[in-house]
């Protein structure tokens, strides 16, 4: 990358994190260009040489989002999906620390995009993103477990909601919880134990 890419992608960044943090304070419509460059120390001539409209730059933070949330796991998404078809069914449960601990981390870590995205899911694209993940993994994973197709979507809300209203209660207390006690939650109430309550 020579200078002029990366002072390019630098000043990208920056618009970047600037909406991240405005969509921590309020709902995308009401986010300007202007608090944009402003927030990233940029002018609107800048603004415009990298994107078109406030919609370009939130699909790009998007993005950045994604790819740094893929960096916090051991496997990429590829070696899940390719093997959902030959695992054992035993292997195919994705509620596991080796699952959770790096998603609680990147959510502790992103504190500002996750408060956005339950403030105002629509502004992030949520809806797509999990789609993406019913379509990918959580279907056929439900699939191999002979779920009716009819059955999979109350399956798949519940498993992505329910875990969701546990990581909103946790950002609410600003993640001051331990990862691994959140992680231990999530797995109780996705998989109860015998004896979980005894003391």
């Amino acid at each position: 990358m020579n200078k002029s890419e990366s002072k390019y992608f630098n000043t990208a960044l920056r618009m970047d994190e600037a909406l991240i943090a405005l969509l921590e304070e309020k709902d995308l419509e009401y986010i300007t260009v202007k608090e944009i460059c402003r927030r990233a120390g940029v002018n609107r001539s800048t603004f415009y040489l990298h994107y078109e409209t406030i919609a370009d730059l939130t699909d790009e933070a998007m993005d950045m989002i994604d790819r740094r949330f893929e960096s916090y796991f051991p496997r990429r998404e590829e070696e899940i999906t390719d093997g959902i078809a030959s695992r054992e069914r035993k292997e195919l449960v994705l509620v596991t620390r080796e699952y959770l601990l790096p998603y609680l981390r990147f959510i502790r870590d992103n504190k500002k995009v996750y408060r956005a995205a339950f403030r105002a899911p629509g502004s992030v694209q949520a809806a797509r993103r999990y789609g993406n993940l019913r379509q990918r993994i959580i279907g056929p994973v439900l699939e191999r477990f002979g779920v009716p197709a009819a059955h999979r979507p109350y399956y798949m809300v519940y498993y992505v909601e329910g875990i969701a209203a546990i990581v909103k209660e946790w950002l609410r207390r600003d993640c001051e919880d331990d990862v691994e006690m959140v992680a231990g939650i999530i797995e109780a109430c996705v998989r109860p134990r015998e004896g979980f309550c005894e003391k």
